[in-house]
C-alpha cells in the first residue's frame, strides 16, 4: 500500500513528462479508491475518454498517428508508470475519464438568482466586466488594515486580458445584462498575471469599491465567513454558490495536481500549466462557465478554503487552489462584518502530503503583484 508521502513524490517524477503527451490533463494525488481510503493513495491521471479507453487495434493505431508515437491508451500509462518508479512500493496508477480544463465564463444560464444586481455586494453573485461574468467569491481586506473591502475573484474575471489596463467591475457582470454606467461598483485593483512561459499557482484579482458601503462582507445563502483555513485533504466536502450553478457541494478528489488549462484567446494566452491545484469533484455540475472565482467553503463551519477557477466534463469538476495562497500572496484577510471576530486560520498540517501544501518561500517571490492604480510601475510577466 502506497502512502501519500510515495505518491507524491512519484507524481512530482512522472507528471512533466505525462503532460506532455496529448489526451492528459492533469497529474494528482488521491486515493487508489475513494470508496476505500483503507487501500492507500494513488497517482491520478486526468485523461479524455478516448485516451482512458484506448483498447482496440484500431482506436490504438489512430492515436498512435495522432500522437506521434506517444501512445495514450490505459496500458501505456501504467506502463510508463511501472518503468519510471523510484521506489520499491508500487505506486498505483488511478485514471479519471476528464475532458480537457477550460476557463468558466459567460455561460447562459436558467438561474437567475444570482445573476440579479444586488447592493451592497455579497459572494456568490454575478460579477465581471463590460464584456464578461463571474462570480464574486469573497469579500476581503488588506491586513495592514482590517476596515478596508474588497471583492476577491479570478484574474479572467476582472482583469482586462491579463494586462495592466485599467478595467471597471460591474455588478451583475457584462453576460447578464450588467452596464458599465448603471452597474459600476468599483475597479480593478490588483491582480497576478498569467503566464505562457512559467508553471502557474493562483488566478486571482481583486476590485477595489467605489465606497466601502458597496461591499457587504457576507456569503450569499451561508451568511458570515469567520475565517479560512490553512489547508484541508483528499476527502474534505465543501460547499459554495455560484453565479450559475447556485448552490452545490463537492468532494476533494486530488490535490497536488499539475494540470494544462485552456484559456482560448484570454490574454493570448492558449493552454498554460498550473501546479500543484486541487479537483473537487461534485455528484452534479459544480462549475460552469459564470463560476469562475467562486470560493468553496468548509461543510461545518463556513470557513474559506479554495478558490474555483476552471473545470471539466460537463462542469463536475472543479479545479481549485487554496484559498490560503491568495491570502499570502496578497496579504489578506477574509473582511469583517461589524461586531462580529474573525477566526485565525488553523496552522494546517504541511508535514503530511494528505493535505495540501503552502507556498513556498521562492514561488511566493515569484508570483509577483500588479497594480493597477496611476502611477504604479507595471509588473512584468516572468
Amino acid at each position: 500500500m502506497a502512502s501519500f508521502k510515495q505518491a507524491y513524490r512519484h507524481k512530482q517524477r512522472i507528471a512533466k513528462s505525462l503532460l506532455r503527451r496529448s489526451g492528459i490533463h492533469g497529474v494528482g494525488v488521491g486515493y487508489k479508491d475513494p470508496a476505500k481510503p483503507i487501500k492507500g493513495a494513488a497517482v491520478i491521471v486526468y485523461a479524455d475518454k478516448a485516451s482512458a479507453t484506448a483498447s482496440t487495434k484500431r482506436i490504438k493505431m489512430r492515436y498512435a498517428k495522432q500522437n506521434r508515437g506517444h501512445l495514450i491508451s490505459t496500458r501505456s500509462i501504467h506502463a510508463y508508470n511501472k518503468a519510471n518508479s523510484g521506489s520499491k512500493t508500487n505506486i498505483p496508477i488511478r485514471i479519471v475519464r476528464a475532458s480537457k480544463f477550460r476557463t468558466n465564463n459567460n455561460q447562459s444560464t436558467d438561474n437567475f438568482k444570482f445573476r440579479r444586481r444586488i447592493r451592497p455586494v455579497i459572494a456568490g453573485y454575478s460579477v465581471g466586466t463590460g464584456d464578461g461574468s463571474g462570480t464574486a467569491g469573497l469579500i476581503v481586506s488588506d491586513k495592514s488594515n482590517p476596515r478596508s473591502r474588497y471583492i476577491l475573484s479570478n484574474n479572467h474575471v476582472l482583469v482586462d486580458n491579463n494586462s495592466v489596463r485599467v478595467s471597471e467591475t460591474i455588478q451583475p457582470g457584462g453576460a447578464d445584462e450588467g452596464i458599465t454606467k448603471r452597474d459600476r461598483v468599483g475597479f480593478l485593483n490588483r491582480f497576478v498575471k498569467l503566464s505562457k512561459k512559467r508553471n502557474n499557482f493562483i488566478d486571482a484579482a481583486t476590485s477595489k469599491p467605489l465606497r466601502r458601503s458597496l461591499l457587504n462582507p457576507r456569503y450569499a445563502v451561508f451568511g458570515v465567513v469567520p475565517g479560512f483555513v490553512r489547508t484541508y485533504k483528499v476527502g474534505d466536502q465543501f460547499k459554495k454558490v455560484g453565479r450559475t450553478t447556485g448552490v452545490v457541494t463537492g468532494t476533494v478528489e486530488s490535490i497536488h495536481t499539475d494540470i494544462k488549462v485552456d484559456y482560448g484567446d484570454y490574454g493570448d494566452l492558449g493552454t498554460i500549466n498550473f501546479k500543484n491545484q486541487s479537483v473537487i469533484r461534485g455528484k452534479r455540475p459544480v462549475s460552469l462557465g459564470g463560476d469562475s472565482g467562486s470560493v468553496w467553503l468548509t461543510r461545518r463551519g463556513n470557513l474559506a478554503a479554495a478558490v474555483n477557477f476552471a473545470g471539466a466534463d460537463g462542469g463536475l469538476l472543479s479545479i481549485s487552489y487554496p484559498v490560503d495562497w491568495f491570502m499570502k500572496v496578497f496579504e489578506s484577510r477574509v473582511a469583517r462584518p461589524s461586531k462580529k471576530r474573525i477566526c485565525r486560520p488553523n496552522r494546517g498540517k504541511t508535514n503530511c502530503f494528505m493535505y495540501i501544501r503552502p507556498l513556498s518561500p521562492k514561488v511566493l517571490k515569484h508570483n509577483q503583484l500588479c497594480a493597477c492604480r496611476p502611477g504604479r510601475k507595471p509588473c512584468k510577466s516572468k
